[in-house]
């Protein structure tokens, strides 16, 4: 009987320290919109999207995407007391007393990652457009002096006209 209570305080005593339960570290997923960016971290981490990147649960960081044809995208990360990292955390007032506490704290095993999954979403690089195609019409010069093709032989006085109008329908 004795060692059913001793390993049950035993349980508690381990179960209740974030640090011992959750580790030190989180699991933070990175993907892109298109995949296939690299993504490097505010911290030195760096791979290509899609990846999972083993990061210290209490250093926040920027995640910055790149690939070639886009704009380059940072996503800000922070740090926030999970749930189940709370409830840890909090188990060191049952086991673990204020050491269990200080560990806890320094080491951030309550915290998690937030967003988790960190997704960069790239925008494309639209090459400038090309300047609009003016519509001018070609520029007519005016014409050069103009000689005459025929000669009148005739004074101007002599010159008579005549119209004969007929009807064109009958």
């Amino acid at each position: 009987m004795l060692r059913i209570i001793a390993a049950a305080c035993l349980a508690v005593a381990v179960g209740g320290c974030a640090t011992a339960i959750r580790g030190t570290t989180n699991q933070v997923t990175f993907a892109s919109e298109p995949s296939g960016a690299v993504v490097t971290t505010s911290l030195g981490h760096s791979c290509v999207t899609p990846c999972v990147i083993a990061i210290e649960r209490n250093k926040p960081f920027e995640a910055t995407f790149r690939k070639d044809g886009f704009e380059h995208a940072v996503v800000a990360v922070r740090t926030e007391i999970s749930r189940e990292g709370g409830t840890s955390f909090a188990g060191n007032i049952l086991a673990g007393g204020l050491i269990g506490m200080g560990v806890d704290a320094a080491s951030g095993a309550a915290l998690d990652h937030t967003p988790n999954p960190v997704v960069g979403r790239l925008a494309a690089i639209v090459p400038p457009a090309p300047p609009p195609a003016t519509n001018r019409r070609p520029v007519r010069r005016p014409a050069a002096a103009r000689t005459p093709v025929a000669v009148l032989t005739a004074p101007p006085a002599q010159m008579t006209a005549s119209v004969a109008v007929t009807p064109a329908f009958r």
